[in-house]
C-alpha cells in the first residue's frame, strides 16, 4: 500500500467512498466544494491509500502543522472495508503525522456501537479517553462521541517496540 497527497482528481473517489451504503450513519460528507476549500487550506492534509495502484481509502487530517501541536483525525474511510487496508492505512497516516509535523497529539472521535473503527484505532497504538456526550450532530441528531489519541511517545515506543522485532 502506499500513501500519497489527495489532488482534485481524487475528489469523485472520495465522494463515492464517503456515500457507500451504511456510510450516512458513521462518516461525515461534504460535497465536492467543500473538499476542494479544505484541500486548498493549509490547515489540512488529504491523504489517499492506494492497493495495486487504484485508490482505496481517504483520510483528512485537520490542524496539520498546528502551532499547539494537536492534530485531528476528522475523517477517514475505505472504499472496501474489512480487507485489512484500514489499519496499514491508519498506521501510515500516523507515521506521516508524527515523522512530517511537531505533533505531540493526534486525536479521533468515533461513535462509541462502532466496533469495528474501535479496533482499527486501538490496533495502532490509539487510547479511548472517554464519551462527550451529544458531541456530533449528524442527520438531525445528537449522538455521543468516543475519543482517543495517540501521543508522539506512545507512537515512538510503538515504532522502537516494532523494530525491535
Amino acid at each position: 500500500m502506499t500513501v500519497v497527497g489527495a489532488t482534485d482528481a481524487d475528489i469523485p473517489f472520495i465522494l463515492r467512498t464517503e456515500r457507500l451504503p451504511g456510510y450516512d450513519a458513521l462518516v461525515a460528507r461534504s460535497d465536492a466544494a467543500g473538499h476542494r476549500a479544505r484541500m486548498a487550506n493549509q490547515r489540512c492534509a488529504h491523504f489517499i491509500a492506494r492497493a495495486d495502484d487504484r485508490p482505496v481509502g481517504f483520510a483528512i487530517v485537520r490542524d496539520w502543522h498546528a502551532p499547539d501541536g494537536i492534530a485531528l483525525l476528522m475523517r477517514i474511510a475505505m472504499a472496501e472495508p474489512g480487507k485489512g487496508y484500514g489499519t496499514a492505512f491508519l498506521g501510515r497516516i500516523l507515521d506521516r503525522v508524527f515523522g512530517e509535523t511537531a505533533c505531540h497529539r493526534f486525536w479521533v472521535g468515533q461513535f462509541p456501537d462502532n466496533t469495528r473503527a474501535r479496533r482499527v484505532y486501538e490496533a495502532v497504538g490509539f487510547v479511548a479517553e472517554g464519551i462527550a456526550r451529544g458531541n456530533i450532530y449528524l442527520n438531525g441528531q445528537h449522538r455521543d462521541e468516543l475519543i482517543l489519541s495517540i501521543l508522539r511517545p506512545d507512537w515512538q515506543a510503538r515504532r522502537t517496540a516494532d523494530r525491535a522485532i
